[in-house]
């Protein structure tokens, strides 16, 4: 399955032990293992076949970022936070206008230099695609150049504009690469590996891009394979075909070394939506007897053997920053406005979920003894999610589980919470609407980023807890298996997979 490229040797000689011994005296051992090491290339096992022939403006986009290949104006850091990447600097200009000024020195892959204009036709292009990233939805905005600037204006004050660019989406790449509605990334990128080869969707092969603008990679290039079937990547990571593994199954970890695991936390969370608009859980103290029913540390234990993290809120440790908000005295009293329990006597609800992630069923099975073992009466309905989605936010279950993505494209949390709370969200299971609620998310959506963003999502985020339309489980985590590799990434926005120092330990 998968074809091994190790270490080049320097002749023939040293192949059968006859290397001159006044050669091998030149150079240190430190010197030979780093030239080794430089040599050698690191394999990759991929969850998912590409969808739309790596194209960077479908979900393809994250493969080209976690590879390294493609790259984009900006980056976020570990607070969720715009750093400069393909632009040297970030400024905004006015409520509207942000300028990005271009990185001097830096060359595509197939040579072409990067300028202003080359990124404002790139992102133009992305600009105009039918239909766009789903990081542009809703914005309007135009892009000009100005010497080495870019300067893009939006209809609306964006505080996140910095952020969208970010977007694996958003990469910026050789004017090459933009043949009428199709975009291709092989040799167009300007990252420190070059696609030189995309095999359908069986395989991609990388080379270390030696004129690249930055610390160059320590690998020699990088094999990529696409394995849907996770007992096959399991096997691959087991007996040494891959050095990188993505998305390890629970089921399948115990079976390995577990020196060769390492658990990432996801943005992403189980939760239990409550619909408030008609049914039991209409009555906030019949939600509060749900949310008290919960068994959190039994729904980790039974259905995800531990490698998941219960729920404290809507968002878990995927965003280092939330666990110290929720500490606010202002937050904890928040809370605290939530009614008592009341008492449940065979109050029958219809409980829903879907069966394209194999946990969610099983969680639904618990959830169901819990809330009996309450006083309710539960019957279930499980489908496939194509099948169901529409009955869901339509309000036809009283409560329905949904593992839910919290952190979308521009690494922050705002648009799912007001996709999925506030009066007009798009994603209102619970069909909640509180005048609060959305005056909270409309505030978090105003703040600029930073340390006045982070306060005002946590305000929403008690505000949201404390109406108990949503029941926060827990916070799932996704096993990434690694042999014999130093400095792999463990992402939980899953935007990066290897850095420039990610090597093959000699």
């Amino acid at each position: 399955m998968f074809t091994r490229t190790r270490t080049r040797l320097v002749s023939g000689l040293a192949l059968i032990g006859l290397m001159p011994m006044a050669l091998t005296g030149c150079f240190s051992s430190s010197q030979a293992s780093a030239e080794q090491e430089s040599e050698q290339r690191i394999s990759l096992a991929m969850l998912q076949p590409p969808r739309s022939g790596l194209s960077p403006l479908s979900d393809d986009a994250f493969k080209l970022s976690r590879w390294n290949t493609a790259e984009t104006l900006t980056v976020l850091n570990e607070q969720d936070e715009a750093e400069p990447k393909l632009a040297s600097a970030v400024n905004r200009v006015d409520e509207r206008t942000w300028s990005f000024t271009i990185r001097d020195g830096v060359s595509f892959h197939d040579g072409t230099e990067l300028t202003a204009e080359v990124a404002a036709a790139a992102l133009q292009h992305a600009v105009d695609a039918t239909p766009q990233p789903r990081i542009l939805d809703g914005v309007e905005l135009s892009i000009r150049t100005e010497g080495d600037k870019l300067l893009i204006t939006t209809a609306q004050p964006d505080p996140l504009l910095s952020h969208r660019f970010s977007s694996p989406q958003l990469s910026i790449l050789s004017p090459a690469a933009y043949t009428g509605q199709t975009v291709n990334p092989v040799g167009t990128g300007t990252g420190p590996y070059e696609l030189v080869a995309s095999n359908g969707t069986s395989s991609a092969t990388l080379n270390r891009f030696e004129k690249y603008w930055g610390e160059p990679a320590a690998a020699a290039g990088l094999d990529v394979h696409y394995v849907p079937d996770g007992t096959a990547r399991a096997a691959a990571l087991r007996t040494g075909e891959a050095d990188i593994v993505e998305a390890i199954p629970v089921g399948q970890a115990a079976q390995i070394d577990p020196s060769l695991i390492f658990e990432v936390p996801m943005p992403r969370t189980n939760t239990l939506y409550l619909n408030t608009e008609s049914g039991p859980f209409k009555d906030p103290a019949v939600r509060a007897a749900a949310r008290e029913a919960i068994d959190r540390a039994r729904i980790v234990a039974d259905v995800y053997e531990q490698r998941a993290d219960q729920a404290a809120g809507l968002l878990g440790p995927a965003l280092p920053w939330v666990a110290a908000e929720r500490e606010a005295a202002a937050y904890q009293q928040t809370l605290n406005t939530r009614p008592a329990a009341a008492k449940v006597d065979g109050a029958k609800i219809k409980l829903g979920t879907f069966t394209d992630r194999a946990e969610l069923p099983e969680v639904a099975v618990l959830i169901e003894q819990q809330l009996e073992a309450a006083g309710f009466e539960v019957t279930q309905d499980v489908r496939e999610y194509q099948y169901i989605e529409a009955d869901a936010l339509e309000g036809k279950f009283d409560a329905f589980i949904l593992s839910r993505a919290t952190v979308l494209d521009s690494g922050d949390p705002v648009a799912y919470m007001y996709s999925d709370f506030a009066c007009k969200g798009s994603f209102n299971i619970s069909q909640l609407c509180d005048k609060d609620i959305d005056r909270a998310l409309a505030e978090a959506s105003a703040a600029a980023p930073g340390a006045e963003r982070r306060a005002a999502i946590a305000r929403a985020e008690s505000l949201i807890l404390a109406s108990d339309a949503a029941i926060p489980m827990l916070h799932e985590r996704v096993i990434q298996g690694e042999r014999q590799v130093r400095d792999a990434v463990r992402d939980p926005r899953e935007r990066a997979l290897v850095s420039t120092s990610t090597a093959i330990e000699p």
